[in-house]
C-alpha cells in the first residue's frame, strides 16, 4: 500500500487553544506544519482592550514548544477594507451585521489562503471546531488531507462537539476554499483539546477562550461605536405609541436587545403583554424613516416572534442553490436548530418559512441552512414575518 502523502499545512496560530493543538495534530500526522499569526486590528495597540501583542507571544511560545516556524502577518489594511467597512455600514443603516462571518470569508480564507498558497501550502488549517468531507464521483468519502479541487463534492460540516460547533460563521465558505482546508479539531471534544493541550505541554492549555469581535476586545460595546458612529437621538415608543423614552441613536440597538435601553424600572399601565407591568423591555422594532426604536415588554411579546424571514446575499457552500424543501436553519449562532421550509430561491436571495415562531429574527444577522449535519451556506436576513 501507497504510504500517504505528507502536506505542508499553514496553520493559522491566534494564540489560542484551538489552533495550538490544530498544529501540534498535523505534526504529529507527519505534515510540514508552519504557523501564520494574523494581525487584523492596529487602531487600539496600545491599549488594554486590543490583545494581539499578548496573543502573538502566546503563539510564538506555541510555535517554539511544538517545534514549527511562525510568522507574523498584518492583514489589517485589508480587514479595514473588507471587514470594518462593511460594518460600519450595516450600523449606519440599522442592521446588525456579523463580522466574524465576514472575516472568515474575507481573510481567514481568502487574504490569509491567498498568503499561504504563496508560501508554498498545500493546505492550510484553523482551530475552528467543523469538519469538511469530500464525496467522490462514486458516493465514497474521499481523504480530505489528499483531495484536491475536481476530486469530488466537498461539505461543510457541523463539529463533533455541539456546544462549541462553529459551521454557522463558515457558510460562505466554497469548493475552491474548502478543498484547500483541515480542520483538525472539529473531530474532537473541548475537553479533549484542553486535556491534549495539558498533555502535550503547551503554555496557553488553560487559556480563557476569546469572547466577542476581535478588534472590540472587552469594552463595551456602545463605547467602541461611539468612536465611529454618528448619534441621532429620538423617540422610544411602545407597543401602544406611548414615547416613553428618547434613544441614542438607532443604530446602537439591536432587535431582542434588553440591556442599556435606559427604561428597566418603567411601568408602563396596561402593558400586560407578554409579562405584565414589571416584565423586561426588548427592542422589537427599528424605524429608520422616522428614527423611532420600539420596544416590548416581555420576552415572548408577538413583535418578538416571526414565522418567516427573507435573506439576500446568498451564499451556498455546493456553488450552487439547493432544491426548495424542508430543511433547518439557524438565524443566530447558538441557537438551535429549526425546522423550515426554504422557498423562492434565486441567484442571491430566499426565503425560509418556520414550523415555530423564531425569536427576534434580526435583519443584518445571517440565516444558515442545514441537512442534517451538512452546512448547506445561507444568506443575509432582509426582514421578517
Amino acid at each position: 500500500m501507497t504510504a500517504l502523502k505528507k502536506h505542508r499545512v499553514v496553520v493559522g496560530l491566534s494564540g489560542g487553544v484551538d489552533s495550538a493543538v490544530t498544529a501540534w495534530l498535523l505534526k504529529q500526522q507527519g505534515h510540514e506544519v508552519v504557523g501564520i499569526f494574523m494581525k487584523n486590528w492596529e487602531d487600539d495597540d496600545d491599549t488594554g482592550y486590543c490583545s494581539s501583542n499578548i496573543d502573538f507571544v502566546d503563539a510564538a511560545a506555541v510555535a517554539d514548544v511544538i517545534g514549527i516556524e511562525i510568522e507574523h502577518v498584518n492583514f489589517a489594511a485589508e480587514y479595514k477594507d473588507r471587514v470594518f467597512a462593511e460594518f460600519l455600514r450595516e450600523y449606519s443603516s440599522g442592521r446588525t451585521p456579523n463580522p466574524d462571518i465576514l472575516c472568515n470569508a474575507e481573510i481567514k480564507f481568502k487574504a490569509f489562503l491567498d498568503h499561504a498558497l504563496r508560501l508554498g501550502a498545500d493546505k492550510i488549517a484553523t482551530g475552528h471546531y467543523a469538519r469538511v468531507r469530500c464525496i467522490g464521483p462514486a458516493g465514497n468519502a474521499l481523504d480530505v488531507h489528499q483531495a484536491q479541487l475536481g476530486s469530488g463534492r466537498f461539505e461543510l460540516l457541523k463539529g463533533l462537539d455541539p456546544a462549541k460547533d462553529q459551521s454557522y460563521f463558515l457558510h460562505r465558505l466554497n469548493q475552491a476554499q474548502l478543498s484547500k482546508t483541515l480542520f483538525p479539531v472539529g473531530e474532537l471534544l473541548k475537553t479533549e483539546v484542553r486535556r491534549l493541550a495539558l498533555e502535550i505541554g503547551l503554555p496557553n492549555a488553560k487559556k480563557k477562550d476569546s469572547t466577542g469581535i476581535c478588534f472590540i476586545g472587552e469594552r463595551p460595546f456602545r463605547d467602541f461605536l461611539n468612536r465611529y458612529l454618528a448619534k441621532t437621538p429620538g423617540p422610544v415608543k411602545n407597543d401602544k405609541g406611548q414615547t416613553i423614552a428618547e434613544h441614542v441613536g438607532l443604530s446602537f440597538y439591536t432587535l431582542g436587545q434588553r440591556q442599556g435601553l435606559g427604561i428597566g424600572g418603567l411601568k408602563a399601565k396596561g402593558a400586560q403583554r407578554g409579562g405584565g407591568d414589571h416584565a423586561p423591555w426588548f427592542v422589537a422594532r427599528k424605524d429608520m424613516d422616522s428614527n423611532t426604536l420600539w420596544v416590548v415588554q416581555g420576552h415572548d411579546h408577538p413583535w418578538l416572534q416571526s414565522l418567516q424571514l427573507t435573506a439576500g446575499q446568498a451564499s451556498w457552500v455546493a456553488g450552487v442553490a439547493p432544491q426548495g424543501g424542508a430543511f433547518a436553519a439557524k438565524t443566530r449562532y447558538r441557537q438551535m436548530d429549526a425546522a423550515c421550509v426554504l422557498s423562492g430561491v434565486d441567484a442571491s436571495r430566499f426565503t425560509l418559512d418556520f414550523a415555530q415562531p423564531q425569536w427576534a429574527v434580526t435583519p443584518g444577522q445571517s440565516a444558515v441552512l442545514y441537512d442534517g449535519e451538512v452546512c448547506l451556506g445561507g444568506g443575509v436576513i432582509e426582514g421578517n414575518g
